[in-house]
């Protein structure tokens, strides 16, 4: 609205108006007060701001006008810019390592808890239940345990779960079949006989077959899961050493600091300004997301796996009441699996050490194996479930999604930038009129405040790309109960079967199949079986035939 005076005197009071009025901002400028508390507090030295505005042609980022600003002032700011348009992605960062890193530390902590309460539950339980059996027994107990925990570890590298449930089974049937038997003597080639067919002989029922599956599901859902959450903070660390190249550090001054030069201190960025130079500087950055996104999918899904049919707790928790389920077939079989063992391995010889004890006095020994009927389980590991530590994790799975994608729009909000067109544009207080940019290196070519090479992707951000997508095929692969994070010569189906299975419907009709004798290289003389109708070959015969033995391993310490 032009001044009422303007109509009495236009020519001259008009004049002195708008002189009045560009005057006052020559003031400002002349006066460079205001630019040298702001450029101070900054830690800098005040004495490198001019009292008043100097000639701006010297500088090379910001406009070359009237000034307040020095090249020196301007390199400084520049230094300044850098630290500033990277701190508030670097405390983001920092937020999202430190979550994903106490996650690991919780999985990791809880899962070796389950197995060493696992081990402790058992011992507990096996020496209530079978005393000094199991107890002269123990080290093979121990040793599962130790080469489970070396699996959970450092995984087919360090323990092939197949063989080593194999081993553990065929250990536990040779043990288990000379106390039984304790009346005749074994050769160690007789007794690799009788390892080398336990999968025929399924001396302890489809324990072995089920326990294999659930081990191997859970296992390799476990550690796979826990080093998913290890990787995450790992690649964010190692994204954040990326350096800011120089034109996005020129950006950055020219958008953070060169309302300075005008003596305009408490002007800030247009948002989409802003924009456009964290899109620029992120670009790299941003390319992360579709791995990372892909990445975060699969932990999600392998997340319901371990809430579910691969759950690790809901294994490892009743592990000892299913070994001493084991334990009891065997003990129920015990006549029948010695039947086949003697067909096709040989009549075993009689031992003496037998013999000369079958005159001594009843001891009253009343040991056998006995079911278990488990009481209050030990305390939930580290406090807490896998159901609670699942949910809380998804949540913040969910969360991190689009982390890197959405870093310009976190950054460039709130306090950090001016609404409407009271803002910085990069050369003026007015509206930033350019188009802003997509995400990622491709779309920054017409970027119009940082130039970016787009022909050049940092090496850094295409390695970690490059450790998403393997980590996710790793995720995909537990979610079916593979483990291919090492290559080895065994197929998608986990090797060899272990225990007393073979999951194939072929299986079924070898299941009482004998195997075929070994040649008899010592004495020709065959010993053979003999059956009479008597209580030897009834259940409660066998039972005390099994007790006999038992009690005679027990005594045999006592009786040198």
């Amino acid at each position: 609205m032009l001044h009422p005076w303007c109509s009495c005197f236009p020519g001259l009071f008009c004049t002195l108006v708008v002189f009045s009025v560009s005057g006052t901002a020559e003031q400002k400028l002349k006066n460079c007060n205001e630019v040298r508390v702001a450029y101070s507090s900054k830690g800098f030295n005040m004495n490198d701001v001019p009292n008043k505005g100097v000639n701006g042609a010297p500088l090379k980022v910001c406009p070359q006008g009237f000034s307040c600003c020095t090249v020196e002032m301007e390199e400084k700011l520049s230094q300044q810019s850098h630290t500033e348009i990277k701190a508030p992605v670097s405390k983001l960062s920092t937020n999202l390592q430190s979550t994903f890193k106490q996650r690991h530390d919780h999985f990791d902590k809880f899962f070796r808890e389950l197995l060493k309460n696992a081990e402790v539950s058992l011992n507990n339980m096996f020496v209530r239940t079978y005393g000094m059996m199991y107890v002269q027994n123990a080290e093979l107990f121990k040793n599962f345990f130790e080469a489970l925990t070396r699996y959970y570890v450092s995984g087919s590298a360090a323990v092939n779960l197949d063989s080593m449930l194999s081993d553990f089974w065929a250990d536990l049937l040779e043990r288990m079949f000379r106390l039984v038997n304790v009346q005749y003597e074994f050769s160690d080639a007789y007794m690799e006989c009788v390892s080398r067919h336990t999968d025929q002989l399924q001396p302890f029922g489809d324990v072995p077959r089920k326990l294999r599956i659930q081990l191997t599901r859970a296992f390799v859902a476990a550690r796979t899961f826990v080093r998913g959450l290890a990787l995450m903070p790992d690649v964010v660390n190692r994204v954040s050493t990326v350096s800011a190249s120089p034109s996005c550090v020129r950006a950055a001054m020219k958008m953070l600091y060169c309302p300075y030069c005008s003596g305009q201190v408490a002007l800030k960025p247009c948002q989409n300004y802003c924009l456009n130079v964290l899109r620029g500087c992120l670009a790299n950055q941003a390319d992360l997301d579709t791995e990372w996104n892909n990445f975060l999918d699969a932990m999600l899904s392998l997340a319901e796996r371990l809430e579910g049919p691969f759950n690790f707790e809901s294994v490892m928790d009743p592990i000892d009441v299913k070994i001493s389920e084991a334990i009891m077939n065997m003990q129920e079989n015990s006549m029948q699996v010695s039947q086949k063992v003697f067909q096709g391995c040989g009549q075993p010889k009689p031992s003496m050490a037998f013999r000369s004890a079958r005159s001594l006095k009843e001891t009253g020994f009343t040991g056998r194996f006995r079911p278990y009927s488990p009481d209050a389980r030990p305390t939930t590991a580290a406090g807490t479930s896998l159901d609670r530590l699942t949910n809380d994790v998804k949540k913040k799975l969910k969360h991190a999604k689009k982390f890197w994608s959405t870093l310009p729009e976190t950054v460039c909000a709130g306090e950090r930038i001016a609404p409407g067109d009271e803002c910085w544009n990069g050369t003026a207080k007015s509206r930033y009129e350019s188009v802003v940019m997509g995400n990622g290196l491709a779309n920054q070519v017409s970027n119009p405040d940082v130039e970016v090479d787009i022909t050049k992707p940092d090496i850094v951000i295409r390695s970690q790309i490059a450790a998403l997508k393997e980590m996710t095929s790793w995720l995909k692969a537990a979610h079916s109960g593979n483990d291919i994070s090492i290559d080895n010569d065994e197929d998608g189906s986990g090797g060899e079967e272990s225990g007393s299975g073979c999951d194939s419907p072929s299986c079924d009709t070898d299941r009482d199949i004998y195997f075929s004798t070994p040649p008899n290289t010592g004495n020709p003389r065959v010993n053979q079986v003999v059956v009479r109708p008597s209580a030897a070959v009834a259940s409660q015969g066998s039972m005390a035939l099994a007790l006999c033995g038992l009690a005679l391993a027990l005594l045999a310490p006592h009786l040198r």
